[in-house]
């Protein structure tokens, strides 16, 4: 059985390669790794995610969970005048985050190693954003939408992704105990797209 993407220390033996990531007028090029979340193509659910949500137009953004970085570099060339913290509990995928932030050029890129949000403590964001690690467990993901309130400005939304059959619509019921207002806003190839509002 493959190593979990979502451990601290991948063993796995490196084999790097380039993804090609291209979203509207967007082109990104990629560095991956073995022990990282999609590392051979950027996965449906998150395209369909990027699609449906668009960035705030300023303030804090959050990738909780960032992989290799392609939803928070994704917003960072977008918006500029955004400041985009990158997060994962991943050594690997943290440094290939940072990586691909230097490779692309994006000034206004964090990126933060930790299990929970204890790394952007006193950050608050416009958005947090994630394709949470699933297979990680229902526990620890509704901990970590949970915890994401705590996060949140006001006026902040968190937007998540989930298959639908790994339990999208019980894991969304589960949030709104933690949110005032969560609502479907997107679905398609399996995935569907939740927005929470504290």
């Amino acid at each position: 059985m493959s190593e979990h993407y979502f451990t601290s220390r991948p063993a796995a033996a490196h084999r790097r390669q380039v993804v090609e990531f291209r979203l509207g007028d967007v082109h990104m090029a990629l560095v991956t790794d073995t022990g990282v979340f999609s590392r051979r193509k950027v996965d449906k659910g998150t395209r369909l995610l990027l699609a449906t949500v668009p960035p705030p137009p300023a303030g804090d953004i959050l990738d909780l969970g960032c992989g290799y970085g392609v939803i928070g570099l994704y917003y960072a060339k977008i918006r500029p005048e955004c400041r985009v913290h990158l997060l994962d509990v991943n050594e690997r995928a943290v440094a290939l985050a940072a990586e691909n932030a230097a490779r692309l050029g994006l000034a206004n890129v964090r990126v933060y190693q930790g299990a929970d949000l204890r790394p952007v403590a006193g950050c608050v964001f416009r958005l947090i954003v994630t394709n949470p690690p699933i297979r990680a467990g229902r526990s620890q993901v509704l901990a970590l939408l949970a915890e994401a309130r705590q996060h949140l400005a006001p006026d902040g939304v968190l937007a998540f992704v989930v298959r639908t059959n790994q339990g999208a619509k019980t894991l969304a019921e589960a949030v709104q105990a933690y949110y005032r207002e969560v609502e479907e806003v997107g679905r398609g190839s399996g995935y569907r797209i939740y927005l929470a509002r504290p």
